[in-house]
């Protein structure tokens, strides 16, 4: 039994929040074949790891996190907070890649 199958498919599908598409997860990207992805704040790295493996088919090396402390903006009178934010920084085994524009495009 894989470590996709002891995890609940369910919970998989949500760890994965978004991409993180920006020069630095470009330069990321070609230097150490690491793919960034924004996740729930609670994801634990296997999760990360097996969400990984399940949707995209390839095999996942290692999942390093950063906690992302959300800032303090103003907007005329208001004061709000942007939200915390967990990322994830998953290297792909070599010879891997993922590719998020699909197979039309």
């Amino acid at each position: 039994m894989s470590a996709v199958q002891k995890l609940n498919e369910g919970r998989l599908a949500q760890v994965l929040v978004a991409p993180i598409v920006s020069e630095k997860g470009t330069m990321v990207a070609e230097k150490h074949n690491q793919v960034l992805f924004k996740v729930l704040r609670d994801a634990t790295k296997p999760e990360i790891k097996a969400a990984v493996e399940l949707m995209f088919k390839v095999e996942v090396e290692s999942v390093q996190t950063v906690q992302h402390k959300g800032k303090v903006k103003r907007t005329g009178k208001s004061v709000g907070r942007r939200d915390h934010v967990k990322k994830a920084y998953v290297s792909l085994k070599a010879g891997q890649e993922l590719n998020f524009a699909g197979e039309g495009a």
